[in-house]
């Protein structure tokens, strides 16, 4: 019985991960097509962040796709190896796709400039397209590569929680360990929202105007952001250690949380040249002194913590015997 029951929850979760993954990878088979035939892509035909999405995905399905077999022969190691392949896969594809060459059209195309994918890139990080077209700037800024740091960690976070729980659940349920569940739920659920928040900002950037004043609606989806990758790696830092003593069971997950919250904003500081942008104006929104983050800033960080400590009490529930 239970292993007719892992079979069909292996096989609707590849099914649901090859099917969220279809456009990323379509898009950048299409994308690598045109650089192998041409040399480079036009801007027009590159769509936004075919780094680090379509390295990732195919990543996160031979992953996925690895773990029956890997946990037969592994059992316990079955999350380390996976997650192992996951990275090394995202990191090796991650560096083809970003020795592509995107052609810029500035006067005319006999005339276009080509540049790093990886430093048009940077320019869709800080605003829409149309929104640097407007102030008179390209598509592009000069290339930073110390910037892909931000989109390293994003990618590697999802390619390692969606390996843990699809290992969490395995276990569950080929083991008989229920009491998993509700931690695995919760994880899910962390995880959804982010990558939710990561498509959105694809497609909109957050809607961010081009200066380092945001809107308040802006503002808010982009402390969401932080606030949730670091409540998501926080709660699968909780998976590991959320029957173990209290003070490590609380302490961890919630330190982890934290600490993840600040590497965003370390990214952040790289791609804005060490500068953040401001949620608004006034003393809670503007730096302390030489220190380059706000008081609002810190509320956030301390947010992350403070939600994954709750969420790890609920999970935590009654004390747990051993």
């Amino acid at each position: 019985m239970k292993n007719k029951e892992y079979r069909s929850f292996y096989l609707i979760s590849l099914a649901l991960i090859v099917l969220m993954s279809a456009y990323p990878i379509y898009m950048g088979v299409k994308i690598a097509a045109e650089y192998l035939a041409n040399g480079y892509v036009f801007d027009i035909d590159y769509p936004k962040y075919v780094i680090p999405y379509t390295p990732m995905c195919i990543a996160i399905i031979m992953s996925a796709a690895l773990i029956p077999l890997l946990y037969r022969y592994a059992k316990r190691a079955t999350q380390i190896i996976s997650s192992a392949v996951g990275v090394g896969v995202f990191l090796v594809l991650e560096h083809l796709f970003e020795q592509i060459d995107v052609k810029v059209a500035v006067v005319s195309w006999t005339q276009a400039p080509t540049i790093p994918v990886d430093s048009w890139q940077l320019g869709l990080c800080i605003a829409t397209p149309e929104v640097l077209q407007t102030i008179g700037k390209p598509t592009y800024t000069g290339n930073n590569p110390a910037y892909k740091v931000h989109f390293y960690i994003i990618a590697i976070l999802i390619i390692v929680c969606t390996v843990g729980i699809l290992c969490g659940f395995t276990r569950m349920i080929r083991e008989e360990r229920r009491e998993m569940k509700r931690s695995l739920i919760t994880q899910t659920v962390a995880l959804a929202l982010f990558v939710g928040l990561c498509v959105l900002a694809c497609f909109t950037a957050f809607y961010r105007n081009g200066t380092i004043y945001i809107s308040p609606l802006s503002a808010f989806l982009t402390g969401l952001f932080f606030v949730v990758f670091g409540v998501t790696f926080g709660l699968f830092i909780a998976g590991f250690v959320y029957r173990k003593k209290p003070w490590v069971a609380y302490t961890l997950p919630t330190v982890s949380a934290c600490a993840m919250t600040v590497v965003m904003y370390i990214g952040e500081l790289v791609l804005m040249g060490g500068r953040v942008f401001r949620f608004g104006e006034g003393t809670f929104f503007s730096p302390i002194g030489e220190f380059p983050l706000s008081q609002c800033d810190i509320m956030i960080i301390l947010a992350s913590g403070a939600i994954t400590l709750l969420a790890t009490r609920i999970l935590r529930g009654k004390k747990i015997k051993k």
